[in-house]
């Protein structure tokens, strides 16, 4: 974990609206360095060189861009034009990073902007694989600092993916229904929205680091209509709403139902900075066909939440006859969140109270409205009391459980595989029912088949060292 681990930041508050001044390109040692790069790009970046974007780079239909090991990407957090339009890395083509654990390819801002004030500012605009884009592999790369604003003149915009003033740009968008995405031993940190947006394709996301996604809302892995994806083996920390949201929403005969398998991840601090009692970890919705098990939660606002569950047929509840959210290991420290949510809010002109939680346990143990305690975690571990959260301990090699659920400083020095003796290593679902869609004949990519990880016998993505 150490060579590809997150930077350690100290506060989770909204970045400045002045950005720091110009940019500070840094040039590897025996590379090359290509600058003012805009336009169609495509053929390879070569391992070790430096690359400073200056403008809208796009990939275009039928042609592939291939990212190199050691290679950095620069992003000017100018933008474009007079509206500062965050610069925007479209993939109508293909595109294949291909770092490793050594040297893995890293997209980014300049150094002197990678900074704790800067965690949320979204200083450009991220990777949109469009509806064309027919493949593409993030491996071994870091994705960082983006999530602009998506305004007037933004490509995502002009090409109808996202909305001009009402969205902000994810790290890694997908469209194509079918496209073939395969996003493992990766980085994805300090993002303005969502850490992966999947709109469509079939994918492969595993063995991945998330943290500090989201400024005001957002998830790790949000995942709608159109996809057919394996999430394992992550590590999810701080995301501000949920680690998994997972939806089949604007389900139509081009976007079939979303189907997922979402097992063995660990999932940390997720849901304290959002308002409301929407975020806690996972959230499945809108006919999404689900399976979610052998996942670690800990010091989560909430358990699993299924809004509409007592709706069953509707257009608003999971597929809750063919889905399985259960065998879930839900862990608690005992020290009090460093963000409370009291008192009255309103929700769509309708004024709520809010939960009032202090504890992880006190969400676990809280009577959620749409918790599906009829079929949700009826098999699942979960700490509800302090007592439970002390005996529950999951007992990490190196990571501190009785710490700020709120907290979202990412500690390079972390290891979340589990001592001997850790209950959660026992307990999991091993029917052996509900495989991984890609474990056997998996994902082609640039000519290569990648298969998803096997289900393990422990909760979250690591056993014992």
């Amino acid at each position: 974990m150490a060579t590809l681990a997150a930077f350690m930041f100290a506060a989770c508050e909204k970045p400045e609206q002045e950005k720091p001044g110009p940019d500070t390109p840094v040039t590897p040692t025996d590379s090359t360095q290509t600058t003012g790069v805009s336009g169609e790009v495509s053929g390879v970046w070569e391992a070790g060189s430096t690359v400073n974007v200056t403008g809208h780079i796009v990939v275009p239909e039928g042609e592939s861009l291939t990212i190199e090991e050691g290679v950095t990407v620069i992003f000017s957090e100018k933008g474009v034009g007079v509206n500062n339009v965050k610069i925007e890395f479209s993939v109508d083509g293909n595109l294949y990073c291909m770092g490793t654990e050594e040297n893995p390819v890293r997209l980014t801002v300049a150094e002197s902007l990678r900074t704790d004030a800067n965690k949320f500012a979204g200083l450009w605009g991220g990777i949109v694989a469009g509806a064309t884009c027919e493949e593409m592999l993030i491996d071994h790369t870091i994705i960082e600092y983006c999530g602009g604003q998506v305004i007037e003149g933004s490509p995502a915009a002009e090409n109808g993916y996202y909305t001009a003033g009402d969205d902000a740009y994810p790290q890694i968008t997908t469209n194509n229904p079918e496209g073939n995405y395969v996003i493992t031993n990766s980085i994805i940190r300090n993002g303005w929205s969502d850490g992966i947006y999947m709109m469509g394709g079939n994918a492969i996301i595993a063995n991945n680091i998330f943290s500090a996604t989201g400024y005001d809302g957002a998830e790790a892995v949000n995942v709608k209509s159109g996809c057919k994806v394996d999430v394992a083996g992550n590590i999810m920390y701080a995301p501000n709403t949920n680690g998994l949201k997972l939806s089949s929403s604007d389900q139509s005969e081009v976007r079939f139902q979303a189907r997922i398998q979402a097992y063995n991840n660990t999932i940390i601090n997720s849901g304290w900075r959002r308002d409301g009692e929407k975020g806690g970890g996972i959230y499945v919705e809108e006919n999404a066909n689900v399976s979610v098990f052998n996942n670690l939660m800990v010091n989560c606002k909430f358990r699993a939440i299924t809004p509409a569950y007592d709706e069953e047929g509707s257009e608003d509840c999971y597929d809750r006859a063919n889905s399985m959210i259960d065998y879930n290991f839900y862990a608690s420290g005992t020290v009090e969140s460093s963000k409370i949510w009291e008192g009255e809010y309103e929700d769509d002109g309708e004024i709520l109270m809010y939960s009032g939680v202090k504890f992880a346990y006190e969400g676990y143990a809280f009577n959620h409205e749409e918790y599906d305690n009829e079929k949700v975690d009826v098999n699942s571990i979960i700490a509800k009391t302090a007592d439970e959260a002390v005996e529950l301990d999951p007992k990490f090699v190196n990571y501190n459980i009785n710490s700020d659920p709120a907290a979202c400083t990412y500690d390079e020095s972390w290891d979340f595989h589990l001592q001997a003796g850790s209950p959660a290593l026992e307990g999991t679902y091993t029917a052996g029912d509900r495989q991984p869609y890609f474990s056997v004949n998996g994902l082609v990519v640039n000519g290569e088949t990648y298969t998803s990880p096997a289900i393990q016998p422990w909760f979250g993505a690591y056993g014992t060292n």
